[in-house]
C-alpha cells in the first residue's frame, strides 16, 4: 500500500509482535479499520479483541479503543499472543432440549451456563455440551470456538437458543438473525422484571449502543454506537409493602441484537432489570420497598431477572415457520409469586 509500511515482525515462544506504520491512505483513521487494512491476516473481531485487551500500542502506550484515531506516520505495535490451540472438547453437560432435527437444535438454557469458551470459561460451556450431544456434525460450522452458534444469551440469562447443525442451517439462521424480523418471520421475545412501572402500556427504545467509554466490560447508549431497537409491553405491575408501585413485568422483543441490549435499554429509560448488578446497581435501595417474601426471592435470584421466552424462525431447510415458548424458570416464578403477594 502506498505510503504505508509493514515493519519487522518479531516471534517468540509467547507469540508474535507485529509493527505497522500508518500511511494515511487506508481509507479510515479508526485504529481497528487501519489495522484491518494493514494486517488482513487478522480478522476484524481478532483485532478488536487485541485492542480491548491492551495488546495494541501507539505513541508509547496501549490503545484500548477500537475507534481511536491514528495519524499518518504513526507506528503501531500489535502483540499477538500464542494462538490458543485447544479446541473445545465434549463434556457431558445435561441439555434441556426443546426441539431437534437434522438441521437445528433448540435448547432452553439454564442460568450460569456460558455459551462458548472464552477467557475464564474454557470448559463447562454450552459449546462443550453441544459437541458431546451432536458429535462431529458440529465441527467447523461457524468456527472452532463457536461451532453452530448464531446468537448468544448472557451467562445468567435463561431461555431459548437455536444452534445450527450444518453449514446450510448456519447460513440461513445467520441471515435471519441479521434481519431480526424486519422482512422475515424471526421473533425473539424476553420476559423482564424491572424496577418501577412505566407510565405507558407499551413503547420502543431506539438508542444506539456502543462499548462504555470507561468501563470496557459494559455497554452504553452512545451516539457513536450501532443501531439498537427494543420494543416493550407492560404485562404486570407490582406494588410494594406500602401499596405504591415498585416493579413490573415487561415482554420485550428485539429488532436488533446488540450485546446486553435489553439490559442497557431498560436501564437507559430508568427501569433497569431487577438484580442486575451491572446496569442497575444504583437501584439497590429499591429492594427495601418490597415485602419480606419478595426481598427473599430477589436475594435468592442472584442474577438479572431476564428470560428469553419466545423464539420464532423459518426452518432453514423446509421453510416452515417454527415457534417455541419457554415458561419462566423456577427462580423467576418464585419472584413473580412473591411480588404478586406484596407481603
Amino acid at each position: 500500500m502506498q505510503g504505508s509500511s509493514l515493519e519487522q515482525e518479531f516471534s517468540s515462544n509467547s507469540g508474535q509482535r507485529l509493527e505497522v506504520t500508518v500511511g494515511g491512505d487506508e481509507g479510515s483513521l479508526r485504529l481497528d479499520r487501519v489495522l484491518a487494512v494493514l494486517r488482513p491476516e487478522l480478522s476484524r473481531s481478532r483485532l478488536k479483541a487485541l485492542i480491548l485487551a491492551g495488546s495494541v500500542t501507539a505513541k508509547g502506550g496501549p490503545i484500548r479503543d477500537p475507534a481511536y484515531h491514528v495519524a499518518k506516520g504513526d507506528t503501531i505495535t500489535i502483540d499477538v499472543p500464542e494462538a490458543a490451540p485447544p479446541e473445545p472438547g465434549a463434556e457431558d453437560i445435561p441439555l434441556d432440549i426443546t426441539y431437534e432435527d437434522d438441521d437445528i437444535i433448540v435448547i432452553d438454557k439454564p442460568k450460569g451456563l456460558v455459551v462458548h469458551p472464552a477467557a475464564g470459561h474454557e470448559t463447562g460451556t454450552l459449546v462443550n455440551a453441544l459437541i458431546a450431544h451432536c458429535g462431529l456434525s458440529l465441527s467447523g460450522i461457524g468456527g472452532v470456538k463457536r461451532p453452530g452458534i448464531v446468537h448468544r444469551l448472557d451467562k445468567d440469562t435463561t431461555g431459548l437458543m437455536v444452534v445450527a447443525k450444518n453449514d446450510r442451517a448456519h447460513a440461513s439462521l445467520t441471515a435471519q438473525f441479521a434481519d431480526h424480523g424486519r422482512t422475515g418471520p424471526m421473533q425473539r421475545g424476553y420476559m423482564a422484571f424491572i424496577w418501577g412501572v412505566p407510565t405507558r402500556q407499551r413503547g420502543t427504545v431506539d438508542a444506539p449502543i456502543d462499548r462504555h467509554p470507561y468501563a470496557r466490560e459494559k455497554m452504553a447508549v452512545r451516539e457513536s454506537g450501532r443501531e439498537a431497537v427494543t420494543h416493550w409491553e407492560l404485562r404486570e405491575a407490582f406494588s410494594g409493602r406500602d401499596g405504591k408501585p415498585v416493579a413490573s413485568l415487561l415482554a420485550c422483543q428485539l429488532e436488533t441484537g446488540r450485546t446486553h441490549q435489553i439490559r442497557v435499554h431498560l436501564s437507559h429509560i430508568g427501569h433497569p432489570l431487577m438484580s442486575d448488578t451491572v446496569y442497575g446497581s444504583h437501584f439497590k435501595t429499591k429492594a427495601g420497598h418490597l415485602g419480606p417474601k419478595a426481598q427473599a426471592a430477589l436475594t435468592a435470584l442472584g442474577r438479572q431477572a431476564l428470560h428469553a421466552y419466545l423464539l420464532a424462525l423459518e426452518h432453514p431447510r423446509t421453510g416452515e415457520l417454527l415457534h417455541w415458548e419457554a415458561p419462566l424458570p423456577e427462580d423467576l416464578l418464585l419472584l413473580q409469586s412473591a411480588l404478586e403477594a406484596a407481603l
